[in-house]
């Protein structure tokens, strides 16, 4: 009796060739349906056969590890035979209502498709039941029951006899009849195809070369099933306990065809179509194909070159590298081609159609990779899980790494490390919390620019290397933590080290100075609350040697004292009215403060004390944040390319939610949608070099959160703020934040400068070395640009360094807008014939000397404008408006054109001046004056300044001591 393998050989070998001998040269279209119809009807009758005598018994006999196959396989068949069905009926609907069929009226010629997959699906199934020998168990389980029933299966089979056993025949009843059947549909599309010649359907073509291809595919399922039950049965259990899987197929064995491993203690190699598997003995190593990587282009070193050259392959997996070794070169090729249409098979989730032939010629699996691998073997990945794009058996591009200890990585690997943008969580080992890093790395370590959530809920946002804190960056804790605090300044191997600034929030103090291994150590100002400031010299930590102290009510203590203010030792006081104490002080809890010295009261009140700056000299202006500009001068060295950019800049997330988003393109598998066109902003320096573009570039760049000199300025913003903001705001440390944002606008411009070099490399053009020679003052031109992200702290610096004036100057104001406007301009000495008198409209019953603010109203209300902007550039361009104003209304008065002379423009600058009524003015003059352009000194812009100033002094101080001031009040 024949074995179940040379019965699908007569299947497939024997009854084509009969059928083909049938003649149908002149049949129709109507008789192919016909046909084909008495086919579907008399192939329903044998399913429905199969299905009571055959399939339903064989699902009550399949032992419990059998029934899951065996339900797929019955519910392929059911799908079979309801396609049949429907064959069936539609031919037998369409004869009912026409003598003559067409095409279209073809069900199996429209469905093919459907046909197809579902043949193939049913037969794919039948395969895994040959690999599992679900036929064998099933026999043996109701080995009784089918020996009664074999009369009923000597039906199905022509050549049954007493001999052949129960499995043969259940293999050959759910086998034979369908490839049989398939015969005859490939028969119909023969038929079809010659009744319409040329005129063939395209889609009835297409179909007709599809069941030609499942024939091939069958034959080549079953041979792989065949080989691979084979198989199984000559492995000890202890191998196929672990490898025997329905789905796997034994592609190629070494013993069949020779090769071996370099390692030398393998003696056997079996290539599935999901693994590769190496055995020694009892033992065995598998290998995903998904992840294994064939490579034949290297080039052979020592040994190997010498035995067996051009004979090898290279097996690169993620866990290391081994050879193959072929003794002929047609071995090595047939394994080669082997390999890589199986790991390309593997990767794509699904056989080839039919499995070996043209389909997989010449496509080679790609090199990139998305898979996920558990990583067993000794070093830093032992246990985790990684799972995203790999190439050359190595993670590389995003992924997902998870350790057993609730370790995870989510984000950019080169090369099997950790390198580009990632989110890393880490446990805390006694609490239920994780410290979360969404930073940049390289070679497996944080590098670059970072933001770390720690589990007690500080956060750090700044720069790393290797694993640890360094460069610029800013530690916080939570607002309600038992000892809230902010440090912002620089680090040094994960520790505070250089300049700094640090908010002890619980005793509202300020450090700005310099650190050393966590520890104040050098040279410090400490600002109170209460607007006590002092600066001394510490020592790793504690304060030594002399030092500075403000007091709030302007007296100054030069000497020895404890952080709680208590003087000790050598010391000068000087008071507020000018006198002084100088000698030894000390304090006891009982008696207070005391002290042996020298009162001297010969000195003069003065504003000594309120005027003294701290910090200029122990922190030049060059040496406070060089920490911040490195990394941006480093992005420039490193050629400005843009995935190093987030790294040395930092990356740039607006709100929380887009925060959500980056993280979940991290995590997912991208589709092929474009990301948003990056600006190049290479090209767009080079062709804004000219000034007036030049400053509207640099306008729209520093406005930019993702242009690298927007960035920049974001950095220099948040390192004002941790100085100058809140506790900061102390009118003692103006001059030490004016010079630090003129030194912040040349950085910008050096910066500007770099990335312009670099632009004209990269696009290979020449150096603009000119620009340095040029008469553009790259400072000046970019101050009022980068000033209003300043302007809140630095204007309060100024407004309380020049307080006292400006309260003085208000009370005049005050004093001097109860005038009306006649007896305001005859106080201020103006002229008469330039008294406006035209503008005093009056009202019934109301007299001129009573009439207010209508005289030079277009001057005061542009003179008004200038607290509304930022820029002194503006600002003086609002003076100079102002006086334009004012001359207009004179030369309207004097209906002639009228140059004023200083001694007619002062009084009627000081009518404006007086009736604009500008809070701070001294504090807008003098911030006017120290960030104006150096090339508007000595000009009109400064004459203006000048007469300004000179308004605001007469009003603040002259006009107190004229006793005629009261004499016109009164009056």
């Amino acid at each position: 009796m024949k074995s179940s393998p040379e019965l699908l050989r007569g299947a497939a070998g024997n009854e084509p060739r009969k059928l083909c001998c049938f003649q149908y040269k002149d049949m129709s279209i109507t008789d192919v349906a016909a046909s084909l119809l008495r086919t579907e009807d008399s192939f329903s009758s044998c399913l429905a056969r199969i299905n009571s005598v055959v399939l339903q018994p064989l699902l009550q006999s399949g032992s419990f590890e059998n029934a899951k196959l065996l339900d797929e396989l019955n519910n392929r068949f059911q799908v079979i035979w309801d396609l049949t069905e429907e064959s069936y009926r539609t031919l037998k609907q369409t004869f009912g209502v026409s003598e003559s069929v067409s095409i279209q009226d073809l069900y199996l010629a429209q469905k093919a498709d459907l046909f197809l997959d579902t043949y193939i699906q049913y037969f794919s199934t039948f395969a895994s039941c040959v690999v599992t020998q679900v036929f064998d168990h099933a026999a043996r389980n109701k080995s009784d029951f089918w020996k009664s029933h074999k009369p009923s299966l000597q039906q199905f089979l022509t050549d049954f006899s007493p001999g052949t056993s129960i499995a043969v025949a259940l293999h050959t009843v759910l086998h034979k009849p369908f490839w049989e059947h398939l015969q005859k549909y490939s028969l119909v599309f023969s038929q079809l195809k010659e009744a319409h010649g040329q005129n063939l359907v395209k889609e009835v073509s297409e179909a007709a070369e599809g069941f030609a291809k499942l024939h091939l595919f069958i034959c080549q399922a079953l041979d792989e099933a065949n080989l691979t039950r084979n198989l199984w049965k000559s492995l000890g259990h202890k191998f196929t306990d672990v490898l025997c899987v329905s789905e796997r197929r034994l592609l190629e064995d070494s013993r069949n065809l020779a090769l071996y491993p370099s390692t030398g203690r393998s003696d056997r190699v079996l290539l599935f179509n999901d693994i590769l598997v190496l055995i020694q003995g009892n033992t065995f190593q598998s290998f995903d194909l998904k992840l294994t990587w064939v490579d034949a282009t290297f080039k052979e070193t020592g040994n190997f070159a010498c035995c067996f050259s051009r004979h090898t392959l290279r097996i690169n997996t993620p866990e290391g590298m081994f050879f193959l070794l072929a003794k002929e070169p047609e071995s090595r090729a047939v394994w080669q081609w082997k390999l890589n249409q199986a790991v390309r098979q593997a990767l794509s989730g699904k056989r080839d159609f039919p499995l070996w032939g043209e389909a997989g010629r010449g496509r080679d699996p790609p090199v990139c990779r998305f898979s996920s691998f558990t990583f067993r073997e000794e070093g830093r990945l032992k246990g985790a899980t990684y799972e995203g794009e790999w190439r050359l058996s190595k993670p590389h591009g995003k992924g997902t790494l998870t350790w057993p200890d609730g370790r995870n990585y989510v984000g950019d690997f080169q090369e099997g490390m950790e390198h580009g943008f990632g989110i890393c969580l880490i446990p805390r080992a006694s609490e239920d919390r994780y410290d979360c890093y969404k930073c940049h790395w390289r070679e497996g370590k944080m590098s670059g620019y970072g933001i770390c959530e720690y589990g007690d809920e500080m956060v750090y946002k700044g720069y790393f290397k290797d694993n640890v804190r360094q460069g610029f960056g800013i530690l916080e804790n939570a607002s309600d933590a038992e000892q809230p605090f902010k440090y912002s300044g620089h680090w040094e191997n994960d520790k505070k080290h250089g300049y700094g600034v640090w908010d002890d929030k619980e005793r509202g103090e300020r450090y700005i100075g310099m650190w050393q291994e966590d520890q104040r150590h050098g040279p410090g100002l400490v600002l109170m609350q209460s607007g006590v400031c002092y600066q001394r010299t510490f020592h790793m930590d504690k304060m030594v040697g002399p030092g500075t102290l403000l007091l709030e009510d302007d007296s100054i203590f030069v000497g020895n004292f404890t952080r709680d203010l208590t003087f000790v030792g050598k010391g000068k006081l000087t008071f507020p009215n000018g006198f002084t104490l100088e000698g030894t002080f000390s304090s006891k809890s009982t008696h207070g403060l005391q002290t042996q010295g020298i009162l001297d009261t010969s000195g003069e009140q003065d504003d000594t004390a309120e005027k003294l700056q701290l910090g200029q000299e122990v922190f030049p202006v060059e040496k406070r944040w060089e920490g911040l500009y490195s990394p941006f001068l480093e992005f420039i060295r490193s050629g400005g390319q843009g995935e190093t950019e987030e790294a040395f800049m930092g990356f740039h997330v607006q709100t929380s939610k887009e925060l959500r988003k980056s993280q979940e393109y991290l995590f997912c598998h991208r589709g092929t949608e474009e990301a948003p066109r990056k600006v190049d902003y290479l090209e767009e320096l080079i062709e804004h070099q000219e000034k007036d573009a030049l400053q509207d570039y640099l306008h729209q760049a520093l406005q930019s959160s993702l242009h690298p000199l927007g960035k920049f300025l974001k950095a220099l913003t948040l390192a004002f703020q941790a100085s100058y903001s809140g506790i900061g705001a102390n009118k003692h440390l103006l001059r030490m934040a004016q010079e630090e944002v003129k030194h912040y606008a040349k950085k910008i411009w050096e910066f500007y400068q770099g990335l312009l070099c670099l632009a004209l490399e990269v696009k290979g053009q020449p150096s603009a070395g000119g620009m340095e020679e040029s008469d553009l003052n790259g400072p000046a031109l970019v101050l009022p640009l980068i000033l209003p992200c300043f302007y809140p702290e630095l204007s309060m610096l100024y407004m309380l360094y020049h307080q006292k004036e400006d309260d003085l100057y208000c009370q005049g104001i005050v004093d001097l807008s109860l005038f009306p406007d006649v007896k305001l301009l005859e106080f201020l000495e103006v002229q008469k014939y330039l008294w406006p008198l035209k503008d005093l409209t009056l009202t019934s019953n109301q007299r001129r000397s009573l009439v207010k603010d209508r005289c030079f109203l277009s001057a005061t209300e542009c003179l008004q404008k200038l607290i509304t902007t930022v820029d002194p550039r503006e600002k003086l361009d609002i003076l100079q408006k102002t006086y334009e104003e004012i001359e207009k209304t004179v030369n309207r008065v004097l209906e002639k054109e009228y140059s004023l002379p200083m001694d007619d423009l002062l009084p009627l600058l000081m009518y404006v001046v007086t009736r604009a009524s500008i809070q701070h003015l001294g504090a807008e003059i003098h911030l006017i004056r120290d960030l104006m352009d150096p090339t508007n000194e000595g000009g009109m812009y400064d004459f203006l300044l000048t007469a300004l100033e000179s308004c605001y002094k007469f009003i603040q101080k002259e006009i107190r001591l004229r006793p005629s001031w009261q004499v016109l009040h009164s009056s």
